[in-house]
């Protein structure tokens, strides 16, 4: 993190719960401070979605316990719209889009309400990031790739000038040339003063440009640490890198999986 002011959002122990007694998430806590890359690796049913959506305000009454702030301010169990106007912005797994509209209608979306003078400056920002989305303006979303849908996801969002980008599974459904473009993007974008946290199943790719990364198990955070941390870690390059599994051919027959140490 940097600075000496604090992380700009601060989540501790929460517990976010499903029909009142599932929990989905059980005192997970993690800090993250301004213009830094915060991944959430994981897989399927850990409760990383369940964690944006709990801090972004998608889940009523939830967390049950524990605290969300950004800058200072609290956050848990407030309504989206309060979220949002705190600095907070969602880009979830499908997108959000609103894909009967026109590139340039889902752009006029993300400036809605603004009247600020640096709107021009933003768009042109937008459109320097991700020139397809210029070239591409009356074109509907729907028609867009899912790369070139994921891009105009991300534009809208910036125009929104969040002082937390959070993106669900960004890489999903993209190739890998355009998985490095969108992440080479939000490496430029966290650069530029906005800090992202992202959850990403290609544990590869978000180390690559983390600066700091969890892993996330059945509702609780078992590690947390720096790419290079989690990358020496043997269990994260066993089942999240793969790395053990390419070592030798013959762990390839195993029936087992080893028994983690977290």
């Amino acid at each position: 993190m940097s600075g000496d002011s604090g992380p700009l959002l601060a989540v501790s122990s929460i517990e976010t719960l499903y029909m009142d007694r599932i929990y989905a998430l059980a005192g997970v806590s993690l800090e993250i401070g301004e213009r830094e890359i915060f991944a959430v690796l994981g897989p399927n049913g850990a409760g990383k979605t369940t964690l944006l959506k709990t801090i972004a305000g998608l889940l009523r009454d939830q967390p049950k316990k524990g605290t969300i702030r950004i800058g200072g301010r609290y956050l848990e169990r407030r309504r989206p719209e309060v979220v949002a106007s705190a600095g907070i912005v969602f880009v979830p797994e499908d997108r959000g889009l609103f894909r009967e509209l026109t590139v340039a209608e889902n752009l006029e979306l993300g400036l809605w309400g603004r009247r600020d003078p640096q709107v021009r400056e933003d768009l042109e920002r937008v459109h320097a990031m991700f020139p397809v989305l210029r070239e591409r303006l009356d074109q509907q979303a729907e028609t867009l790739s899912g790369g070139q849908q994921q891009m105009l996801a991300i534009g809208r969002a910036l125009l929104r000038r969040p002082r937390l980008l959070m993106l669900d599974e960004p890489s999903l459904g993209l190739t890998p040339e355009i998985s490095k473009l969108v992440f080479g993007a939000l490496v430029e974008i966290s650069k530029a003063g906005t800090t992202i946290l992202l959850v990403e199943q290609n544990a590869r790719l978000a180390l690559q440009i983390a600066h700091r990364a969890a892993i996330l198990e059945a509702g609780r955070i078992v590690l947390q640490g720096t790419p290079h941390e989690l990358a020496e870690n043997e269990d994260v390059r066993d089942v999240y890198l793969g790395v053990a599994a390419a070592a030798g051919a013959e762990r390839e027959f195993h029936l087992y999986r080893k028994r983690r140490r977290w």
